[in-house]
């Protein structure tokens, strides 16, 4: 099977396939992505800007195909794949418009005589290594941001997200990047390797796992580069009362298998107090029973989307069902789908022991994970017992209440009655060993920024 494809994940089938890149053409590639920094950052910052706004509108002109593209791609549901569109275009184009003030030069206080300024200056051309889950989403991000401050960027996306990444290509140079400003790489781990050794590339930007990250990180330190890592999470909900608990059941549900449940900071321990835990259990269960699987271009009611692989099911599949051999309950959904389809049915697990191997494990897909627990005290305690730390969620009728929650959890992104606050404007990242690093907002402009001291003596 060839390494870079389009394969729908419904049916297993793949649509088209596309060759590995040669050591050769990888060099191509680095050189005119040097070529194009030397050009680019030379722009006025206002000219780039111009650009990327221009990104933006391309992509909202073309949505539909756009949207189509990841929907065969990686399984995502049409609608959900236009909302994919226009939240990218929306990353996009927030930069377009604020990303100059928000690298303006600042004069600071200076104890020696003379004028120190802080300039916000580009480093060169950047590696992102992206995930499937939000093809469109994961590359606004990290690229929207680096271009308005005169970085290029080197692609390299999932294996499955070929189209689209090429599409993304095609929308930047029809904008007016310039050749080689945004190139989609078909690079294998080693090329991976030699791209980040190589001293025309200054930083690179990783979504994925653990594993993957620690990899890139070690790589990008032996070559001291600057790196950001972003390695998902197992995001904790506590919920401490509600006066609707059906109502931040449903919430809790449909938030937790949005994009089949593929997602870094989706809420995948949901801790509800003992009062109210079997009313919200009960709701999910009343929510997961009778789905069946659908076709992701044409969702009807009731349906659910496969996962991105075969491979990825077999594997929610399989840590399921090592939960449940360690004391876990599955008490609906669950099912993997036969044949080559990536379907698994959205699930409701509980009772996973603390000290079993799955307690520590992400499940990336639809499962929703509860824990009852007795005390706010007991709540906080469970949330910060992992050693992933991306994002956190707490509710409550009493504010205050679960603004003291809040406060304590070991997160990037802590919440309070919203399970993530997410929006072009919205800084996103984690701590512990979800990596380190931040997106979006105003800091995701600086993260591989030279900021550098202009002094003027008297």
């Amino acid at each position: 099977m060839a390494k870079y494809r389009v394969q729908n994940p419904a049916t297993g089938e793949i649509i088209e396939s596309f060759e590995s890149a040669s050591d050769g053409q990888i060099e191509q590639q680095l050189a005119a992505a040097d070529a194009a920094y030397r050009e680019w950052r030379d722009r006025s910052v206002q000219d780039r800007a111009g650009i990327v706004r221009r990104i933006a509108e391309i992509f909202t002109e073309r949505r539909e195909e756009l949207a189509r593209a990841i929907s065969l791609e990686m399984g995502k549901s049409t609608d959900l794949a236009l909302e994919e569109v226009d939240f990218a275009a929306s990353i996009i184009d927030y930069y377009g418009v604020h990303g100059p003030g928000l690298i303006t030069d600042y004069e600071i206080p200076s104890s020696v005589p003379g004028k120190a300024v802080i300039e916000h200056l580009p480093i060169g051309a950047l590696l992102g290594v992206m995930p499937w889950n939000f093809p469109y989403y994961q590359v606004a991000r990290f690229a929207a941001p680096n271009l308005v401050l005169g970085n290029t960027i080197l692609l390299k996306h999932a294996d499955i997200c070929t189209r689209s990444n090429l599409l993304i290509q095609e929308i930047m140079e029809a904008a007016g990047v310039p050749i080689g400003g945004y190139q989609a790489l078909f690079a294998s781990h080693e090329q991976i390797a030699t791209i980040i050794a190589d001293p025309r590339v200054q930083g690179v930007s990783l979504t994925g796992s653990e594993g993957a990250g620690a990899i890139i990180g070690a790589q990008a330190g032996a070559n001291l580069k600057k790196c950001v890592l972003e390695l998902g999470g197992i995001d904790p909900m506590v919920v401490l009362d509600s006066d609707d608990v059906p109502g931040i059941a449903r919430t809790a549900w449909e938030n937790r298998i949005y994009n089949g449940g593929q997602v870094c900071n989706s809420n995948k321990r949901l801790i509800v107090m003992d009062d109210i835990y079997d009313e919200f259990v009960a709701e999910l269960i009343s929510l997961a029973e009778g789905l069946k699987p659908g076709d992701q271009l044409d969702l009807g009611a009731g349906e659910y989307t496969p996962l991105s692989t075969r491979a990825a099911a077999e594997t929610v599949d399989a840590q399921v069902k090592k939960a449940i051999s360690e004391g876990a309950r599955l008490l609906a959904g669950g099912v993997l789908s036969d044949g080559p389809g990536a379907y698994y049915s959205p699930a409701v697990l509980v009772d996973v022991p603390r000290d079993s191997d799955s307690y520590r494990e992400e499940v990336f897909g639809p499962v929703a994970t509860v824990y009852r627990v007795h005390s706010d005290e007991e709540a906080l305690d469970l949330a910060n017992d992992c050693a992933l730390g991306l994002g956190g969620s707490v509710f409550s009728t009493d504010e205050a209440r679960a603004a003291r929650v809040a406060s304590k959890l070991e997160v990037g992104m802590a919440h309070v009655n919203i399970i993530a606050a997410e929006g072009a404007d919205i800084p996103f990242g984690g701590v512990k060993r979800s990596g380190f690093g931040r997106e979006m907002g105003p800091v995701g402009i600086g993260e591989f920024a030279n900021k550098r001291l202009y002094f003027v003596a008297e």
